[in-house]
């Protein structure tokens, strides 16, 4: 009777989901609360919209400004190929070995549909060469697309006659794509990679050669790949769309929310949760954690439980998928599985 009629004023959201939020954003200032949104919801499987982010935001002391802008003169216009593989885009970016002030190339194939990269290279020059091996990698590693989309890079194209990089693509039986002189946005989906890759990584960096800058890039790309949530294709990662699961993650996402918020309920404390998804031999997997028990689904098949406290023996002619299995197996057994 002498509680005041009306909803509480302020975020309802949990605590331990508010904290995650502030941790987040005082990890990286830059993430913006679309991009929280969709890392809380595919870690630790915690539920909070853009907008009950910003309120938690706004609550700690978060300012929002409001940056005007001018108007465009014409609308953005996008494109995006429905399938992995139809299209991929390439380019170069170059930049700086701080402590060797010498300058480095890299080039990068990313695939249209999903933003995955299929393949990179960085050396210290930007020889049609380098951009050629990149390519044949590329190819070995994930098979040849339908099209490719360059530049007017001397790599890429020649004013008489045809290039290297032409040629083999026609060898192959790849369609190049030639972008329109000082029409950047053409290669809009590439060029805002190489954004995002000297911010999260190149600018604050200190290589200490050309190998560790490689080995670094590596990493980074591999994060960007698997790991780091895009908003243009939805929250989920690269990975997930070049392989054609981004409906089972989403799926399984919320599936984990909805488990977490009980459990959250029940004890407070959030699951340690251990999803993995993908294609092997054509087909779909997932293999995802309730409890201590670990379960294996394949497309068209009812799933199973996986044993990972005895390490499976894998045979011979086996899959890749149950030589995976396998390896996960032993690690768990190892006690190096804990933080999977």
């Amino acid at each position: 009777m002498t509680k005041k009629p009306g909803r509480k004023k302020g975020s309802t959201l949990p605590e331990l989901t508010k904290r995650a939020i502030l941790m987040l954003k005082e990890g990286d200032p830059t993430l913006g609360c679309q991009r929280i949104s969709d890392m809380l919801a595919r870690g630790p499987a915690l539920g909070a919209s853009p907008s009950a982010v910003a309120k938690v935001l706004k609550e700690a002391g978060y300012e929002f400004e409001e940056v005007p802008t001018r108007p465009h003169k014409d609308k953005k216009r996008r494109f995006e190929r429905a399938t992995p593989n139809q299209l991929w885009q390439t380019d170069l970016f170059t930049f700086i070995l701080k402590r060797q002030n010498r300058r480095v190339y890299l080039v990068a194939f990313m695939d249209d549909h999903s933003r995955f990269i299929v393949g990179y290279g960085l050396h210290a020059s930007q020889s049609t060469a380098l951009v050629l091996e990149a390519l044949r990698a590329s190819i070995a590693n994930h098979h040849a697309p339908a099209e490719i989309l360059t530049d007017n890079g001397t790599q890429y194209v020649t004013w008489r006659g045809k290039s290297q990089f032409t040629k083999e693509l026609e060898k192959r039986g790849i369609k190049q794509i030639v972008a329109k002189p000082k029409r950047p946005q053409t290669l809009g989906k590439i060029e805002r990679f190489w954004g995002t890759l000297w911010r999260e990584l190149i600018e604050a960096a200190v290589f200490v050669d050309l190998q560790e800058a490689r080995r670094r890039i590596g990493l980074y790309i591999d994060h960007y790949n698997f790991h780091r949530t895009h908003q243009g294709i939805g929250g989920v990662t690269p990975a997930d769309r070049y392989y054609e699961a981004s409906e089972q993650v989403l799926e399984q996402q919320k599936t984990r929310i909805e488990d977490n918020a009980l459990h959250l309920a029940r004890h407070g404390a959030p699951k340690q949760p251990l999803y993995l998804t993908g294609q092997s031999g054509g087909r779909s997997f997932t293999v995802h954690s309730e409890g201590d028990r670990v379960f294996l689904t394949r497309e068209g098949e009812e799933r199973r439980e996986v044993d990972l406290t005895t390490p499976p023996v894998a045979e011979p002619g086996s899959s890749p998928l149950d030589q995976a299995l396998a390896d996960l197996a032993e690690m768990a057994h190892r006690g190096e599985a804990d933080d999977a």
